[in-house]
């Protein structure tokens, strides 16, 4: 192995009350149903036009438009849903760049979002490369991936990807690399068995015990 492709929200960073309280502060605001957290859990992982066509797949694309630029009012800078790294986040990062791996972002969110995160936490300076959803194309397509395995000249079979969602393990997978399922986010221990992971682990302490038998291969 030499390439971890790491989701965020749900995997890293446990934002999914803020992402939720965010839609359905937007919709309340617009006037639609408000959706149930569960509803609004499923579509995470998405890229924010296919979440708002997924959660209402009847309403006029600029209906649809509207409530992604709202739920981003919400998210950046109205919601005070607290969010915060999973435990033991930086140190299995701080762990895996010590030992050569070459560590990436696949994720679904906005590239201003990941950058406040990645500033505000303190590390974005384990990442050589990142994908947000807004610069190719939304999980489960696999080209975000692509494009980081290029950008590392690295075979699938050399490459792990760590997502939340079976959006994430989906894209893994018609990517033809391997993936591992964190369950402390969005989609539960059944969901992401569905995508047949070739592990699934509760936290990142499970994770980084699973990954300690890995050795650096070249590139």
């Amino acid at each position: 192995m030499k390439l971890v492709m790491f989701d965020w929200d749900g995997t890293l960073m446990d934002s999914t009350e803020r992402i939720v309280s965010s839609f359905q502060n937007a919709m309340r605001t617009l006037s639609l149903p408000v959706l149930p957290p569960e509803s609004i859990m499923a579509v995470i992982g998405l890229g924010l036009p296919e979440a708002a066509d997924a959660l209402f797949p009847e309403l006029d694309s600029a209906v649809q438009k509207r409530l992604a630029q709202v739920y981003q009012q919400y998210y950046f800078e109205l919601d005070p849903t607290p969010m915060r790294l999973y435990d033991g986040a930086e140190d299995l990062l701080a762990d895996l760049a010590v030992r050569g791996f070459w560590l990436s972002v696949a994720t679904g969110k906005s590239r201003r979002g990941l950058n406040e995160v990645l500033e505000s936490t303190g590390l974005g300076r384990y990442f050589f490369a990142t994908r947000c959803a807004e610069e190719t194309l939304s999980k489960p397509d696999p080209l975000m991936l692509r494009e980081l395995m290029f950008e590392a000249q690295a075979e699938p079979a050399q490459c792990l990807m760590v997502g939340d969602t079976q959006f994430d393990l989906d894209m893994a997978r018609h990517a033809r690399v391997p993936a591992v399922g964190v369950t402390h986010g969005a989609h539960g221990h059944e969901a992401l068995a569905a995508s047949q992971p070739v592990a699934l682990v509760d936290d990142l302490y499970a994770l980084a015990a699973w990954m300690r038998p890995f050795e650096l291969q070249p590139l």
